[in-house]
């Protein structure tokens, strides 16, 4: 099987961190074919989209390590048709670039893409919470999208809570995600304008959402393949931050997935496979769906640490699997033309 790893350059990886670094090493481990490109090492030639590639080496033995693997995997270069691929494993780190989808859309029926274009196109902000029916806010918290001041600040006054969360629509990492209260409602204003305000002219979406109480103590990241949870931890705020992503120094522990947790997943799971996106990271608060991950979500690295567990091999088992059952469609396919032809 041979994998294309569309992501973030190679030298930007933290090999003691990184979840897509832990994908490819059980790739390669395995003897599949492995193939590293950014966003823009994508091209057209002929109508046909390629990619300048960054081709592993293949190892007599692999590193066990991943700062070992990453030290020394060697690359050959080369420029290589997409559709060629019987993977393409979508890890580029958000904010989305629509361009890279618009080169992926000619090639998405030819291979098996993780997670899948449209899927990817719908859920790449943090609109996509909408889509999952909660009308009375069972799991996912009273949200505002908007860029009229006037209208969030209103919101902000009719609050029921003193604090709410500001971020940005298309934020990531925890970037930009700021706690504000009623008490300092004079710096609410020059806030709006800031995230809103882009000073060109142009305005940009922002999030409003209710705070929920015990967001202090951190939020739960959980893992799902298929649909179906596969890993789940802890996630603390570091002491001078208010934010628990583990790159702005939160940090993780262990933890048992509650019955709320479990349900809300099998709520939300149906439909995230429906829209192929089959591994996805979700953030929950106290029960509540704050964040759907489908881009580059991470996680593995620190779970496999805190639980001595090897996630990386559910993820590439059913990746191997879908290339099987890719793999006997066309065969079928395939003879049942060939009878035809032959009569």
């Amino acid at each position: 099987m041979n994998i294309c790893f569309l992501m973030y350059p190679w030298d930007k990886i933290i090999p003691e961190k990184d979840t897509t670094i832990t994908l490819i090493h059980e790739c390669v481990k395995r003897g599949h074919g492995v193939a590293i490109c950014t966003p823009s090492n994508l091209t057209i030639r002929n109508s046909v989209t390629y990619a300048f590639c960054s081709i592993i080496n293949r190892q007599e033995k692999v590193p066990l390590s991943m700062k070992s693997f990453h030290k020394k995997a060697t690359f050959r270069e080369e420029m290589l048709p997409l559709a060629g691929f019987d993977v393409i494993f979508m890890r580029a780190n958000p904010p989305l670039d629509p361009l890279m989808l618009n080169f992926l859309d000619s090639v998405k029926d030819d291979v098996f893409i993780l997670n899948s274009v449209q899927g990817i196109r719908e859920a790449s902000n943090k609109l996509y919470t909408a889509v999952f029916e909660d009308p009375k806010n069972e799991i996912i918290p009273v949200t505002h999208v908007s860029k009229n001041k006037n209208y969030l600040v209103k919101m902000i006054e009719e609050s029921k809570s003193d604090k709410m969360i500001l971020k940005p629509l298309n934020g990531f990492g925890g970037s930009g995600v700021i706690l504000i209260e009623k008490s300092a409602m004079r710096n609410i204003n020059s806030l709006l304008d800031f995230y809103i305000d882009k000073g060109d002219g142009s305005s940009e979406y922002v999030i409003l959402q209710e705070y929920i109480e015990g967001a202090d103590k951190g939020d739960v990241r959980i893992l799902l393949l298929n649909g179906q949870p596969i890993g789940a931890m802890k996630r603390i705020p570091g002491d001078k931050d208010h934010r628990s992503n583990v790159s702005v120094g939160g940090v993780v522990a262990k933890h048992k997935m509650t019955a709320q947790e479990k349900s809300l997943c099998k709520k939300i799971g149906p439909k995230l496979v429906k829209d192929g996106l089959y591994f996805v990271g979700v953030d929950i608060i106290e029960g509540k769906l704050v964040e759907v991950n489908v881009m580059s979500p991470g996680g593995i690295y620190n779970m496999n640490k805190i639980y001595k567990i090897k996630l990386q091999e559910k993820v590439v088992d059913f990746i191997e699997s879908k290339y099987l059952e890719r793999n006997a469609a066309f065969l079928k396919k395939s003879d049942l033309k060939r009878r035809v032809q032959e009569a």
